[in-house]
């Protein structure tokens, strides 16, 4: 036995991805359902990038934190999807270490700045409805940059940097019986006492989900004080409709992240996690595109005038090569 605990660690290069090889027969269905869906995740996300970048009018604080998601959601699937969608269809359901070290930190990583950039677009939308006069004087540029900025800095120093310091070798159990390398799962595994690795991910997560859990919380509550104040219905309709797409995306992220975590425990299952994980990995990344731009009205005048100065250029190069 080792000095550290009752399992044996050793030198380990590959680990056994589980994933869904429970249920063969599902595993090429799932490829081309998940293949499908993460075509359409780097189609929508890059889209919204694209339309933010050539069109002027959408050059504003909110669509700008909306390109910071949307780069985050792409991320965040091409670190997982593609080796889920390799293991469906491998022989061989492995992940090698570092890449599951990998998994483990940039998951954890992105998992805490998307928590800190909704309290960030939490706070632009309080400005916008509490401050309108002000909302481009207070939400300037350089404060937009600090802000997303700060939500990068603070997610990585308040995952990665812990983690690495108190990272452990594995036991000889090598099965990771989950679709991807995540920190809770691999805790399961790692050689030796780990209860500081326990300690820290709950300390992590109060600070990395619960506090700006609670940011969103307090400028909503305040979002809604300064709505009861508004004097025609039409003027508070405007008001949550500026704010319900926001809402929806802090409820699916955060709802599932309650169902995954704070479930009883009887109503654990190794199955039931790999489904509520699917959604933060790769639903979730996928529809937040719609729900905050592709099928709102400014995006979609927006893309009308893109395809437009396209066409344009295409012209205007046509009629050039023919003289």
């Amino acid at each position: 036995m080792d000095k550290m605990g009752n399992k044996n660690c050793s030198t380990i290069t590959e680990l056994v991805l589980v994933g869904f090889s429970n249920h063969p027969q599902a595993e090429i269905p799932l490829f081309f359902l998940f293949s499908l869906i993460y075509l359409v995740n780097i189609f929508a996300n890059t889209a919204v990038i694209t339309l933010v970048v050539l069109d002027s009018p959408l050059q504003t604080p909110m669509y700008f934190f909306l390109c910071h998601l949307a780069f985050l959601n792409l991320y965040f699937t091409t670190i997982v999807v593609p080796k889920m969608l390799f293991n469906f269809v491998a022989a061989k359901k492995v992940i090698s270490y570092n890449f599951c070290l990998a998994q483990t930190y940039i998951t954890l990583f992105l998992e805490a700045t998307e928590c800190f950039l909704l309290a960030v677009m939490a706070l632009d939308r309080y400005v916008a409805i509490c401050y309108p006069l002000r909302y481009l004087i207070i939400m300037n540029w350089s404060l937009c940059v600090i802000l997303s900025l700060g939500a990068w800095t603070i997610g990585f120093f308040a995952s990665v940097v812990p983690l690495y310091l108190l990272i452990l070798p594995l036991s000889g159990t090598y099965v990771v019986n989950y679709i991807f390398c995540e920190l809770p799962v691999l805790l399961h595994i790692f050689c030796g006492d780990t209860s500081l690795h326990e300690t820290m991910m709950v300390l992590g997560g109060a600070g990395t989900v619960l506090f700006p859990f609670f940011l969103i919380m307090l400028s909503y509550l305040r979002i809604l004080l300064a709505v009861i104040r508004i004097g025609s219905a039409e003027g508070r309709n405007k008001a949550f409709s500026t704010c319900i797409s926001h809402l929806t995306v802090v409820i699916l992220y955060y709802g599932t992240g309650l169902v995954r975590y704070l479930r009883p425990k009887s109503l654990y299952s190794s199955e039931g996690d790999k489904l509520i994980s699917l959604f933060y990995v790769v639903f979730n990344p996928m529809i937040n595109p719609f729900i905050y731009s592709l099928r709102n009205k400014e995006v979609k005048e927006a893309m009308a005038r893109v395809m437009r100065r396209y066409k344009k250029a295409n012209k205007a190069k046509t009629r050039i090569f023919r003289n």
